[in-house]
């Protein structure tokens, strides 16, 4: 009997990485294996050991979902990857988390921020999707910072167009969780100091509920946001199910 897929790819230094297959989704079919991941910055990839375990993923596409100054910060995928890199920054109203006060409710917060970016970012979401469901571009990742809410969000809405139940969907935003401790500490090694934010690097499946509500209560559902705001309907829905299941 062969051994079943592992959602969590370990590395040394990227700490959010997984594997979005498995997951039923239309008809019943299944996520491909091996063909759709999710993860945290990708510039952190820098040992032998991490590049050749990026290596044997036989990634071809990395969608970078983060603004340009991130970037300039902490870097992007190394070149020597030799992957086909889409910079799309799809959120466009910065906001400081660490800084945010106690009295911050976790889910209705982050579900504004969702909502902001499905709106301010239909450009760039579209030209992800678009990239995704290309047929040529797989194995692809795509990833923000964390791997958390950019990414939780465009995650999301691929698996909901794929047609995967909605428990199914945020049980795989609630696997950040796995992460949160590294993601706290990562802030204190880059700021000398504790985030002020209970909330800060972590992913409650409330965030992902009031934010597919909120979409539902705007367009009827995910696919209707595709549809109504992203200018992609049933023949783009219909190409990205053939790309992704089995």
């Amino acid at each position: 009997m062969s051994t079943p897929p592992t959602r969590h790819v370990a590395f040394e230094a990227v700490h959010n990485f997984r594997d979005l297959g498995g997951y039923r989704a239309v008809d019943g079919r299944p996520v491909r294996w091996g063909r759709l991941f999710r993860s945290d910055s990708l510039g952190k990839l820098a040992s032998d050991a991490d590049l050749a375990a990026f290596a044997a993923l036989g990634v071809r596409t990395v969608i970078d979902l983060r603004y340009g100054f991130e970037i300039d910060a902490r870097g992007r995928i190394p070149e020597q990857t030799g992957v086909d890199w889409h910079h799309l920054s799809i959120e466009h109203r910065t906001y400081d988390q660490a800084a945010l006060g106690p009295e911050v409710q976790t889910g209705p917060y982050l579900a504004e921020r969702f909502r902001e970016v499905a709106e301010d970012g239909v450009v760039e979401i579209r030209q992800a999707l678009e990239v995704i469901a290309d047929p040529q571009s797989g194995p692809l990742v795509f990833h923000c910072a964390s791997g958390k809410d950019r990414t939780g969000q465009l995650a999301a809405t691929v698996l909901a167009l794929l047609g995967v139940d909605e428990p199914d969907i945020l049980a795989d935003f609630e696997l950040t969780n796995r992460a949160t401790a590294y993601l706290r500490a990562a802030h204190v090694a880059h700021h000398g100091s504790e985030p002020r934010w209970p909330g800060y690097g972590t992913a409650p499946a409330e965030v992902l509920e009031l934010f597919l509500a909120g979409l539902a209560a705007d367009y009827g559902s995910v696919q209707g946001y595709a549809e109504q705001r992203l200018g992609l309907g049933a023949a783009f829905v219909e190409r990205l199910r053939a790309t992704l299941l089995d």
